[in-house]
Formats: C-alpha cells, sequence, structure tokens
C-alpha cells in the first residue's frame, strides 16, 4: 500500500481498510471494485480477475499463521478457528486430511488464545495475535512450514483481486496492475521498510527486528509460477476433503497467464 499511503495514488482511489474475509464480502456484494482477499475467497466470488505479479505467499515459515496447541499433535481432537481468514482455516483442514491423519472437530472462535484452548486442544491463531504468541507454553505448528514440508511448493495465502464488471470504468491507459507491482517494489525499498517497521513496531507491540525480518524473509510478495502451481495444488487438495467447494479456473487481468518475474 505504500505508493496509496504516501504517494499520488491515495488520491485516485477511494480506499479503506478491514479483515481480509470482510474485503472479499465487499467485492461479493460490489460495495468494492478491488480488494485484497484470501485465496479461498476467490473460489466463492464470480466475476474477479486476479492482478497479475503480486501476492502474500510465503516460501519458508510465515510465523503469523499457526495452530497452537497444549497437547501433541497425534492426541489433538478439536481444534478452534480463528476466522479472519478463509484460507488459513481451509489450509488447517487441508493438513489434518491430507498429512496429519486425525479427524477432528472444529469449531469457529473469536481470536483469543486462552479462551480457545480452554474450551479446545488447540487453536488456529493469525495476523497480529500470532507474531505474539508465546511459543514457549505452547507447541505450535507454522502453516505455511508444513505446507511446504509436504508439497515442496510455496503457498499463497492472498492476493489483489478487481470485479469485471468495474474495468469498464477505470481512466483511459490505466495498467492496474502495474500500479499495485510499483507500490509493492516502492513499499520494498529499504528506508521505506525501515519506516513501516519504525511506525508498527510500537502499534503491535513487538520488536522492530521482529517485523523487519517478517517483512523482509517470512513474507513474499511475489507471484511467479512455482506460487501459481501451489495455489492450484492447494485449491485441488481443498476440494478432495471437501474444505472448499470448487477449485476454480485462475484469471489474471490483461493475460491468460500471470506476469513472471
Amino acid at each position: 500500500m505504500w505508493d496509496f499511503e504516501h504517494g499520488s495514488r491515495g488520491r485516485e482511489f477511494d480506499i479503506s481498510y478491514t479483515l481480509p474475509s470482510r474485503c472479499a464480502t465487499a467485492l461479493r456484494e460490489g460495495s468494492a471494485d478491488i480488494g485484497i482477499i484470501p485465496a479461498a475467497a476467490y473460489t466463492s466470488i464470480l466475476g474477479l480477475m486476479i492482478l497479475p505479479g503480486v501476492a502474500i505467499a510465503s516460501r519458508q515459515p510465515v510465523r503469523s499463521i499457526l495452530l497452537v496447541s497444549k497437547v501433541p499433535l497425534d492426541q489433538i481432537k478439536t481444534v478452534a478457528l480463528d476466522t479472519s481468514s478463509l484460507t488459513s482455516i481451509a489450509l488447517t483442514k487441508v493438513l489434518f486430511a491430507k498429512w496429519w491423519r486425525r479427524e477432528v472437530k472444529f469449531s469457529d472462535m473469536d481470536p483469543d488464545l486462552d479462551t480457545m484452548l480452554r474450551q479446545h486442544d488447540a487453536g488456529l491463531i493469525i495476523g497480529d495475535p500470532a507474531l505474539r504468541v508465546d511459543r514457549s507454553r505452547y507447541l505450535t505448528f507454522d502453516l505455511a512450514e508444513e505446507w511446504i514440508r509436504f508439497t515442496g511448493r510455496p503457498f499463497v495465502f492472498a492476493f489483489w483481486a478487481v470485479r469485471s464488471a468495474a474495468l469498464a470504468e477505470l481512466a483511459p491507459g490505466l495498467d492496474l496492475a502495474r500500479v499495485f507491482q510499483q507500490s509493492r517494489d516502492h513499499g520494498l525499498e529499504p528506508e521505506n521498510l525501515e519506516q513501516i517497521v519504525r511506525e508498527w513496531a510500537p502499534r503491535l507491540e513487538i520488536s522492530e527486528s521482529d517485523i523487519r525480518t517478517y517483512l523482509t524473509a517470512n513474507i513474499y510478495y511475489q507471484f511467479p509460477e512455482d506460487c501459481l502451481r501451489g495455489l492450484e495444488l492447494f485449491y485441488r487438495y481443498a476440494t478432495e476433503c471437501q474444505a472448499l467447494a470448487i477449485a476454480p479456473e485462475l484469471r489474471f487481468l490483461d493475460a491468460a497467464r500471470p506476469v513472471f518475474k
């Protein structure tokens, strides 16, 4: 979002912020034209085009998507799910069905870890609360790390999508995909990353070094071929274990295939 918050792009778009799952709802209802959505939400919204080249993915432990347990993995019978991300929920179900080989009962809950673990054996925690989990107190399983270990492919958690019906309203000559790719690139410039780190460390009560590592090592912002293959595999597995209803065709803006970088 760098160019939208610090450059002229902020005057060209009407911007609002919410949870990824609610971004998906806004696109579904037509109250938003462009949004960053969980990969799972793409399967249930008609008429979306993916902006090529930009994603929220991981090639190693992601740290912000955790299954936190008070018992060993082979003893988990109940799991509380943080509903903030549909993709993380589906990934949890895929891991249990395909590799952990456990039949467990899932329940939706607010992301309060203490409450989750009072009522369940384990809880799915995502985002800032996951980054603040005291891993010395619990058994933790990083879902991106587990996916990569089992499949050898990166995991794509989210991407930008635009409603096809809104494309006719674009300003002539506006390369929408390039707008978001450039904003990503500018945000990743070292001096800008340091500004983000300084700004967010006190807000999140997380050390600057932890935020810097998260932004530079744990999150991957491109959408190359291996990320596409990982996303396709996730859709197939999630459909097979009924975590998602369909494995959708991936439709990219201005191209039959994404721009690989």
